[in-house]
């Protein structure tokens, strides 16, 4: 769990109702390996069990996001190796699918480099706050490498042709054409991006409780059903939420 005996991989903190989460390998731009993805997948399930948390914040110490997947690892994930390989595989399947179906919002604050699996998990939160320097992008194909975990969360997020454009040339975008895209939702100095994170995961925190878990629940729910059955989940949540005014 720690790459020094004083040096966690992830820091936890909160503030108040918030949890912060920050990916602390800035020696590797952040780069996920096993270590580190376990512990996020790990600490995403914690935040979302705590009772006093109701937001959380995602986001990487030192220069950089996430650099995505650490290279280094690649030499013993091999064919020779296959049930690691595996066992990875499930891994960061798992934690690039999870943070939709958590109840508690979690919103990105990313600052440079946000690309291959690091930029499935800034665009995997419910929202996202990007620096000025953002380098965000799918450049996996460059290196003989299938970005294939993380591309279903991009083609939901864009149309087919954009999201092919993106994993088939590996070309990386700043902010303003990311925000463009419908990627980012707030753009700000590098320095900024806790701050601005923080300032929405604190409305959120604000919210009620069940009625903020209902809205992102349905949220997601209805983006895949067909029309008919997606108002009648809403019609479900619609009656379900009476309760939650009298709970205030």
């Amino acid at each position: 769990m720690t790459q020094t005996d004083a040096s966690p991989i992830l820091i936890s903190e909160d503030r108040g109702p918030v949890r912060i989460l920050s990916l602390n390998r800035p020696g590797k731009l952040n780069a996920l390996d096993t270590a580190l993805t376990q512990a996020l997948h790990d600490a995403l399930l914690a935040a979302d069990a705590d009772k006093a948390v109701r937001a959380v914040v995602l986001t990487g110490t030192g220069r950089a996001f996430c650099a995505g997947a650490d290279l280094a690892e690649f030499s013993t994930l091999t064919p020779a190796n296959q049930e690691l390989v595996e066992k990875r595989a499930d891994l960061t399947c798992r934690t690039q699918a999870m943070m939709q179906r958590l109840s508690k919002p979690v919103v990105s604050a990313v600052r440079g480099a946000a690309v291959g699996g690091g930029a499935g998990l800034a665009i995997g939160c419910d929202m996202m706050v990007a620096g000025t320097d953002l380098k965000f992008g799918y450049p996996e194909l460059k290196h003989s490498i299938v970005p294939a975990l993380v591309m279903t969360g991009l083609q939901r997020s864009l149309g087919r042709k954009a999201a092919f454009e993106m994993v088939s040339l590996g070309r990386l975008i700043g902010a303003e054409e990311a925000r463009a895209l419908g990627l980012v939702n707030r753009i700000v100095a590098p320095e900024a991006v806790v701050e601005a994170a923080l300032d929405i995961a604190g409305q959120w925190a604000a919210a009620h409780p069940k009625a903020m878990a209902a809205v992102k629940s349905l949220y997601y729910r209805v983006a895949d059903l067909p029309y008919d059955e997606a108002m009648a989940a809403g019609r479900t949540v619609n009656a379900q939420m009476r309760s939650f005014r009298e709970e205030c």
